[in-house]
């Protein structure tokens, strides 16, 4: 494995994983409201969601952060700056 990639926290997850666990930690509600994107808001669904974050880089990259926000804690013996 590239170093690069063992530096990727995202690395493995598959963008349904990220929505599923995502909307399963918040709900639709709280996900629209950190997100303000229309597929969170307007009849949402993992499928609707999916098929808009797959066309929409911007939006994939906020769903993104927001799970690596969430979910992925730093090591305490993280680099040293």
């Amino acid at each position: 494995m590239s170093n690069e990639q063992a530096n990727n926290p995202l690395h493995g997850l598959t963008l349904e994983k990220i929505v599923t666990k995502l909307e399963e930690h918040y709900g639709w509600d709280e996900l629209a409201h950190k997100i303000d994107i229309n597929c969170f808001k307007s009849n949402p669904s993992i499928k609707s969601s999916l098929k808009f974050l797959r066309k929409t880089q911007w939006a994939r990259d906020k769903v993104e952060s927001l799970y690596i926000s969430t979910f992925v804690k730093e090591s305490p013996w993280g680099k040293s700056k």
